[in-house]
């Protein structure tokens, strides 16, 4: 009887943007997404794949996903770009590095896949943040 009814509220819930809240993360769980994102920043130029640092720490890649996205607002793919993003900034303003090598440092192979995600970021070329060597980010 109540399944029955709880199929058919979930569709009225939806719709109407009453969609049920995440759960609620045990204490060990958020020490583990916690961990995962430590492991990420130390290792952020070749970070290990969702499925590694699930087993790194201990959780699986849906809890990990959902967790790290609940915590800190974010995924995982777009923390780690984030991070290689500030990181190439802080490299390119010191001017001690070609755009190639900050590329390569940051962990991009492919030159064109760094710069265009480095526009997305900052709306200038990694070139032109280069040659101005001042921040980008507006500090």
């Amino acid at each position: 009887m109540l399944e029955l009814i709880r199929l058919q509220l979930t569709p009225m819930l939806v719709d109407q943007g009453g969609v049920q809240r995440p759960p609620r993360l045990k204490a060990e769980t958020i020490a583990r997404i916690h961990h995962a994102r430590e492991i990420l920043h130390s290792r952020i130029e070749n970070p290990p794949s969702l499925l590694e640092l699930s087993q790194l720490v201990g959780v699986s890649d849906r809890t990990l996903r959902r967790g790290f996205q609940q915590l800190f607002g974010t995924t995982v793919f777009s923390y780690i770009t984030n991070q290689r993003m500030e990181w190439a900034e802080s490299l390119l303003r010191q001017g001690n590095l070609s755009v190639a090598e900050v590329a390569n440092k940051v962990g991009y192979s492919n030159l064109g896949h760094f710069a265009a995600a480095f526009k997305r970021r900052f709306g200038i070329t990694p070139g032109k943040c280069l040659v101005g060597k001042k921040s980008v980010s507006g500090s």
